[in-house]
């Protein structure tokens, strides 16, 4: 017999997106709402007196007015950067060569990629983070380790073998061949088991030759129900060095566009420096874009053009791109999301923030029948935020007049601390104290 679990607080499920409606439009909010989880799914969602009389049974958890939403959604991390997170900041090469590479090197091992990827999983949930797409290292362990750890929780989580035959250490080279390989048994040991998905991952044409990317997009081509992640035009210097390395290329999107690296089905990091082409070709595609400003910021590599994008009706998820990016806290990256925004004269409200940490990411990795709102039949990934976690968001949040400024307090100055509950596949996540 399916035991229910039915959540007591505050509701709020996007019935629209917000860059294209109004708040009010886009949100739905009960005050006195409830979400009934059963079998991993979310069951119901309406007022706490009509969920609470049609089903009597149903264990109760009460949140109080804790803001009950769907569980945060990253799109695009690298797990394998946990332990060097947050380290003296360079310009993205420097910064690959010091610390991102020598740490790599370690998860050949795979007790030490099974315990990064525990720790890693452990750490977001206490975030409120119940989806992400991970880049793993050249090494088959390490996704070995990362996805055996999500499957232990049921998790719904995205990961590939990252792929590079040159500019990197030769205890990370692979070769094209070993690349496809290698991937190919990875997806037909765990795409589409559980919760798990495979991508397809070059980490982005420097580290990648002609042959490598011609044989990734070869294999894309055989499954083309899998994501393909990397990385695209993030920081000047980084465009200059692929105009070196391809110099027949139109831009950086033809490095991957001539070998079969450009779809619908792809995701893009960062993504600034973006020419009128690239961006018309991914809109064109429908390829997913996502915006990673703590980590932009972090090393510097410049202000993404959200407003534009959106405008051009671009696909577009967030992500905290760990460990380049400074905080595994979504509320931090949403907060980051508004700096940038400020600084380009293009603020975002509230609701758009919200919206791009769980709706819009979920969107950008094209599972947004599964995950990302509160909708019977979705996964029972949820996050339940505190938003007077701390007696200076409290304060502010006192005075709040309206949802949305009682919300954004905790957008701006929230931590783990706010999070007061997060559920995975409808079972309740407990802290670890390390």
């Amino acid at each position: 017999m399916t035991t229910e679990t039915l959540l007591l607080g505050q509701t709020l499920k996007f019935i629209g997106n917000p860059f294209e409606l109004t708040p009010r439009e886009a949100v739905h909010h009960e005050r006195k709402g409830a979400v009934l989880l059963s079998g991993g799914k979310i069951a119901a969602v309406g007022s706490a007196d009509t969920l609470r009389k049609s089903n009597p049974c149903a264990k109760i958890k009460e949140y109080g007015s804790g803001l009950i939403m769907a569980g945060f959604v990253d799109a695009h991390v690298h797990y394998p950067q946990t332990g060097i997170i947050s380290s003296w900041g360079k310009r993205l090469i420097d910064w690959l060569n010091s610390y991102t590479f020598p740490e790599e090197m370690r998860f050949a091992d795979l007790d030490y990629a099974k315990s990064v990827a525990r720790l890693y999983l452990d750490l977001t949930a206490r975030h409120g983070v119940t989806t992400m797409a991970s880049y793993c290292t050249t090494h088959p362990e390490s996704v070995n380790a990362f996805f055996t750890e999500a499957q232990s929780r049921g998790q719904r989580v995205i990961a590939g073998k990252t792929c590079m035959d040159r500019n990197a250490p030769n205890g990370l080279r692979d070769t094209a061949q070993s690349a496809y390989d290698d991937s190919k048994d990875l997806i037909q040991t765990w795409h589409g088991i559980d919760r798990l998905s495979y991508a397809i991952t070059p980490r982005f044409s420097p580290t990648s030759t002609p042959d490598q990317l011609a044989a990734l997009g070869h294999l894309w081509a055989e499954y083309p129900d899998c994501l393909m992640q990397t990385h695209l035009s993030e920081q000047t210097d980084e465009i200059d060095w692929v105009r070196t390395l391809f110099p027949k290329a139109r831009d950086y999107l033809d490095t991957y566009e001539k070998f079969g690296l450009l779809g619908g089905n792809g995701l893009y990091g960062h993504a600034i420096h973006l020419e009128a082409r690239e961006r018309a070709r991914l809109k064109e595609v429908g390829a997913g874009l996502v915006h990673c400003p703590t980590s932009n910021m972090f090393i510097g590599s410049g202000l993404f053009d959200m407003k534009g994008l959106m405008a051009d009706g671009q696909r577009v998820g967030l992500a905290s791109d760990t460990g380049g990016g400074s905080s595994f806290s979504m509320l931090r990256t949403m907060a980051a999301t508004y700096e940038v925004g400020q600084l380009r004269h293009a603020p975002l409200h509230a609701s758009q923030l919200l919206w791009l940490a769980t709706a819009g990411s979920a969107q950008a990795l094209h599972m947004q029948d599964k995950i990302g709102t509160l909708s019977s039949g979705f996964e029972a990934d949820i996050v339940v935020i505190d938003l007077a976690s701390t007696p200076e968001i409290a304060q502010r949040a006192n005075r709040a007049e309206t949802l949305w400024e009682a919300v954004f307090p905790t957008i701006m100055m929230g931590d783990d601390r706010a999070i007061a509950a997060t559920w995975i596949n409808g079972a309740l996540q407990e802290p670890v104290i390390y």
